[in-house]
């Protein structure tokens, strides 16, 4: 169902990861995002639940297991519940970055 599905770019920015939609392009565009294993270099690429992602954000690695394509970019409680973080940044490893992982 194409309802299921939704833009890489577009997903990334509505999960919060990147601030705007253009970032999150440029990371896939760039190569720096790999989608169940496979180097990505399309934004306009279709995911889904069920789909991984593994990608540099911050100097760490995120690895993010999509749940939902959700809808808007909505407040980060909403954002939260699109993905399943499957390598949690430690507190220790954010108060070394400097600040918070978002």
């Amino acid at each position: 169902m194409a309802e299921d599905r939704i833009r890489i770019d577009k997903w990334l920015w509505q999960a919060r990861f990147f601030k705007t939609r253009s970032l999150a392009a440029g990371v896939v565009s760039g190569g720096r995002l790999r989608l169940n294993g496979a180097r990505m270099a399309k934004p306009g690429r279709a995911v889904g639940a069920g789909d991984v992602l593994v990608f540099s954000q911050g100097g760490h690695i995120r690895t993010i297991r999509i749940l939902a394509p959700g809808t808007r970019r909505g407040p980060a409680e909403e954002a939260r519940a699109l993905y399943d973080d499957l390598a949690p940044l430690s507190q220790d490893s954010v108060a070394a970055a400097g600040g918070q992982a978002e």
